[in-house]
C-alpha cells in the first residue's frame, strides 16, 4: 500500500471509530468507503466500524470489481451509485443511526428532501436529502433507486433503513451524517406538533453562501 493509500485508509478507519463512539453505528451496522486514486477502499462485510484495520480493508477498482482484501460490505453497489452521482466526492458514509432510521420511516417532506429545512445547519452543511424508495439492503435495486432520483444532492435517507452521505473525505462525510442525525432527531421529536421551518428566502441565502443545494 503506497503512502497516499495508507493515509486514506487510516482516515477511513478513524471516521468509522468516531461514528461508533458517537453511537451512530450500532452493532456491526453501517459501512464506509474512500476513493484513493483509481481505487475505492471499503469496510469489509461483517466488520464493526470500531474494528476497521487500515491494512484489512476491501479494495475495489474503478469498475467496482473486488481486487484485494476481504470481501466488501454488501452495500458496495450503493456506494458506487453515490460516487457516480457526486463525482467530486472522495468518501461515502452509510449509517443506521437511530433518528435517521426513524425519520426514514416517515413520509418525505417533499419530492426533493426527506427532511424539512428545520435548521440553518442542515441547509448549509448538508443541503437537501431526498428519500430513496425502499429496496432490500445490499440489493442492486436499492442502488438503482438512488440512480433514478432526479436533482442534485449529496446526501439521502434510505426508506426504513438509514442515511447516506457523500463528501470530500471521510471526516466531512461523517460530519454530514452527524448533521442529518441531529436534524432527524429534531423532526422526530416534533411529530404531532406544529413547527416552523426556514423560509425559501432564508434557504436561498444559505445555499448561495455555502454552496449547497435546496429546491424550495
Amino acid at each position: 500500500m503506497n503512502p497516499t493509500t495508507l493515509e486514506d485508509a487510516e482516515r477511513l478507519c478513524a471516521a468509522g471509530r468516531r461514528a461508533v463512539d458517537l453511537g451512530l453505528s450500532p452493532g456491526a451496522s453501517g459501512n464506509v468507503s474512500v476513493r484513493s486514486g483509481d481505487l475505492t477502499l471499503m469496510s469489509p462485510t461483517g466488520v464493526p466500524l470500531s474494528e476497521l484495520d487500515p491494512g484489512e480493508l476491501s479494495v475495489l477498482d474503478d469498475s467496482g470489481r473486488h481486487v484485494d482484501g476481504p470481501a466488501p460490505s454488501k452495500e458496495f453497489p450503493l456506494h458506487l451509485a453515490m460516487y457516480r452521482r457526486v463525482q467530486r466526492a472522495g468518501s461515502v458514509v452509510h449509517l443506521h443511526s437511530p433518528h435517521t432510521v426513524a425519520a426514514s420511516c416517515l413520509p418525505a417532506w417533499s419530492k426533493t428532501s426527506a427532511l424539512p429545512p428545520i435548521t440553518p445547519y442542515l441547509v448549509m452543511r448538508v443541503g437537501q436529502a431526498p428519500l430513496v424508495p425502499y429496496a432490500a439492503p445490499g440489493s442492486a435495486r436499492l442502488a438503482q433507486n438512488l440512480d433514478e432520483l432526479p436533482g442534485d444532492f449529496r446526501a439521502a435517507l434510505l426508506a426504513n433503513h438509514g442515511s447516506l452521505v457523500a463528501a470530500a473525505d471521510p471526516a466531512a462525510a461523517l460530519d454530514g451524517a452527524i448533521e442529518l442525525e441531529e436534524a432527524s432527531r429534531i423532526v422526530v421529536s416534533l411529530q404531532g406538533r406544529e413547527f416552523s421551518v426556514l423560509t425559501p428566502e432564508d434557504v436561498r441565502e444559505l445555499t448561495e453562501r455555502y454552496g449547497t443545494v435546496w429546491e424550495c
